[in-house]
């Protein structure tokens, strides 16, 4: 099991670094351009460590939803933008979804340094779970910390679910609502998922469900990104 979960995230890393690669490669042409390219180089690289840095999870992914919620905000007011005598003409720009990206991850890093401040994981000996051993395992400390963070990633991605709905409308060509709609689908089928299963789940199979539920999630966010970064591309 272990074998194949590291097989699985070191393969979409490495796709990932392709992708992101081709797109730094080709960062000045018309394509890329137009494609908010430094928001798409942010959540590349969110998306790539997720697979690999996954003691920082929470922190990184935070980064990847703001900033998927950064490029969907940024289509939907430039084409709110274009209409003569709007409004929302002034907040198009790269300081709208530089902002995002930063209170979302902002918020996220305060959560996640309260908690290693307070009450930081550390290492405990579970003798209850099997008869003839004993499991050294992590444990997370207090439970309302780790599910306030959890809730704020479902928070983001609830925003982000609503702002991509509230695009739907817009031209196929420059709309991501379905892809990330998607995404946020997967993300909150897998987390309403893993609560029940986690605390159902006893011993060494609680990290097995754990790396299996970020692995589930990262992947609805790279296939996603993954498409429509390869349909910018084509």
């Amino acid at each position: 099991m272990g074998i194949i979960i590291a097989a699985v995230a070191l393969s979409c890393s490495f796709l990932t670094a392709l992708v992101l690669w081709l797109f730094l490669r080709h960062k000045d042409t018309p394509i890329i351009r137009p494609n908010n390219g430094d928001l798409t180089f942010i959540l590349l690289t969110a998306l790539m460590l997720c697979f690999l840095l996954q003691t920082v999870f929470s922190l990184i992914f935070s980064v990847a939803i703001s900033s998927i919620l950064a490029k969907t905000i940024l289509v939907i007011l430039s084409f709110k933008g274009t209409k003569s005598g709007s409004r929302v003409r002034k907040w198009v720009g790269r300081k709208i979804t530089y902002a995002i990206v930063l209170t979302g991850s902002l918020v996220q890093t305060v959560l996640c340094s309260v908690w290693l401040s307070t009450s930081p994981p550390f290492p405990d000996l579970d003798m209850k779970s099997l008869s003839k051993e004993m499991v050294l395992q992590c444990n997370e400390g207090p439970t309302a910390m780790f599910y306030g963070v959890l809730n704020f990633m479902g928070f983001l991605a609830l925003v982000s679910f609503t702002v991509a709905f509230l695009a739907r409308k817009l031209p196929d060509s420059f709309n991501e609502a379905k892809l990330i709609t998607f995404s946020m689908l997967v993300f909150c089928s897998v987390w309403l998922s893993f609560v029940p299963t986690y605390l159902s789940t006893k011993g060494k199979y609680m990290v097995a469900v754990e790396i299996f539920s970020i692995l589930a999630s990262v992947l609805g966010y790279w296939v996603s990104s993954f498409s429509q970064n390869v349909i910018s591309l084509c």
